[in-house]
Parts: structure tokens; sequence; C-alpha cells
């Protein structure tokens, strides 16, 4: 089965989505499941995971509401706060909701993205995360990464999942530095890492093939296929290449893979780490 392990829905209003620019016009619009059926369908993707875009609990609701009316979302990615003394409570709210898989926080947006990942009570709602089975999603941007290693080292109950490659600076001067956190990252078993969002995460305009495949080399030399997983990231992708352009960058690059290994990164390793059926 073929799982796209990252992407999002939304009702767009402006108010909801600060993040979203008035540079961002592909993003300003309702982006559903409708809309996104037909690509997973031309690339035969059986199904995705929907993975959360506004930091509050109703994110949570309505991917799961989503979710439960579609059976192309195999699994939803929410929001909680993880700092609430009553997390457990919250928590199980959502009981019972067979598609929740795990939650994430936007810790590239906090001010000081170290000392969140460094925060008692933080840490305190991830163990308790990964004590209910739940998966967390790291997203850090590259500057950021010199603070997951401690992190991650600290929550082996369950999967970690490293969203976006750790976000490097496509073509920029920090590849060292990036590639030496991911390999400290890619020695803990229990961390794996999304090949996703990385077309914008570069500043040229254009989309070349060569510009990625030594970010993806490296992550493969360093988590091995089966710890990789294949997201689009779409509708963000929008904003430098189509969903078309993004699998197809993905797939061209994974020639170099046995038929295994493909197997793993387009799907297998999403089942595995979210713990999926074999049919959506």
């Amino acid at each position: 089965m073929r799982i796209d392990a990252h992407q999002h829905f939304w009702r767009y209003r402006a108010q909801d989505y600060l993040w979203i620019t008035h540079g961002m016009a592909a993003l300003r619009a309702d982006h559903l499941p409708t809309d996104l059926a037909p690509q997973l369908a031309r690339h035969g993707v059986d199904a995705s995971i929907a993975v959360q875009a506004r930091a509050n609990e109703a994110e949570t609701d309505f991917l799961l509401e989503l979710a439960q009316d579609e059976a192309r979302i195999a699994g939803v990615i929410g929001w909680v706060d993880l700092r609430a003394a009553d997390l457990p409570r919250r928590l199980a709210r959502w009981d019972g909701a067979g598609k929740l898989k795990g939650f994430r926080h936007l810790v590239q947006d906090e001010a000081d993205a170290s000392a969140c990942l460094r925060c008692d009570a933080f840490n305190r709602g991830v163990a308790q995360l990964q004590q209910s089975g739940n998966v967390y999603e790291l997203l850090v941007r590259a500057p950021q990464l010199g603070a997951a290693p401690a992190f991650c080292a600290a929550h082996d109950a369950h999967w970690l999942v490293l969203d976006h490659l750790g976000k490097p600076e496509i073509g920029g001067r920090g590849d060292a530095e990036w590639q030496r956190h991911l390999a400290e990252l890619a020695r803990m078993p229990h961390v794996v890492c999304k090949l996703s969002g990385l077309v914008t995460e570069t500043g040229s305009r254009n989309v070349f093939d060569a510009m990625f495949y030594r970010y993806l080399d490296a992550a493969l030399e360093l988590f091995g296929a089966q710890r990789l997983l294949f997201g689009s990231d779409w509708p963000v992708c929008l904003l430098k290449a189509s969903y078309a352009r993004v699998y197809e960058l993905i797939e061209g690059w994974a020639r170099r893979l046995s038929a295994s290994e493909v197997a793993a990164v387009f799907g297998g390793n999403a089942m595995r780490v979210y713990g999926l059926a074999e049919t959506p």
C-alpha cells in the first residue's frame, strides 16, 4: 500500500492561519480531501496521513471529522497542549478515535526552540503521549536541530518522526551542521525521518532534481531505507511545485533503491510507524 505520510487539509479563514501570508496565494483557499483525491489516484497513492496546521485542539477535531468520512485518510497527527497540567484528561476526549495516530507541536515557531525542547512540562507531555501509544512528530528548522538529539534521546518509548528532514536550507551554507545533527538522530532507532517539505526550503524559483538528491542521499546513508517516509506536504508544496512534481522528484531519486526499499519508503514504513491496517 502506498501512503503519503505528510499532507494538510483546511477550510481557509485568514484569522485561523496567520502563517499563510499574502505572498502565499496558492494556499489562501480551501484544501480538502476532494481536492487531494485526484492527485493520490493519479500517482497510485492509496492513503495519506493528515497533519495539523493550526495549534489548537479544534484542529484535531476537524481532521478527525474529515477522516471519519474519508477512507483515504489513514491517520491523523493532531495538536494538543503538551504543557497542560491536565493533559491526560485532554487526551481522553479522543479515546476510541482509531485514526488518531499522534501529535505535533510547531517547535519551529517557538521564540526559543531549544528552551521549548528542554521545558520540563513539555517533556512530561511528550512522555505521556508515548506512554499512551502516540507518535510525536518533531518540526524544527535546521538551525534549531542542535537541540533535537538530547530531546529525542529522552523519549525512546515510542516512535519519533522528524518532519521535512529537519528543514535544511536547500543549497544553503549550513549543510555540514545539518548533516552532523541528522547523524546524531539517525543513531537512535526510534527516530524516523520524512522525505517531505523540501521544495519550499529553497530560495530558487525552479525545482531541479539535482538540488535535492544530495539531501535525500544523506538521509538514506544515515537512516537507511527502512526509516524514511515519503510525504508530499501538499498543499504547502504548491508554493513551489505541484503534487506531481514532488512525487516525481522522490520517485526519480528512489530508482537507486531496491523494490523492497521503494515499497518501504512509499508506504511500508508509514504503516509500521503509525500502526496502519493494510486497507485504509
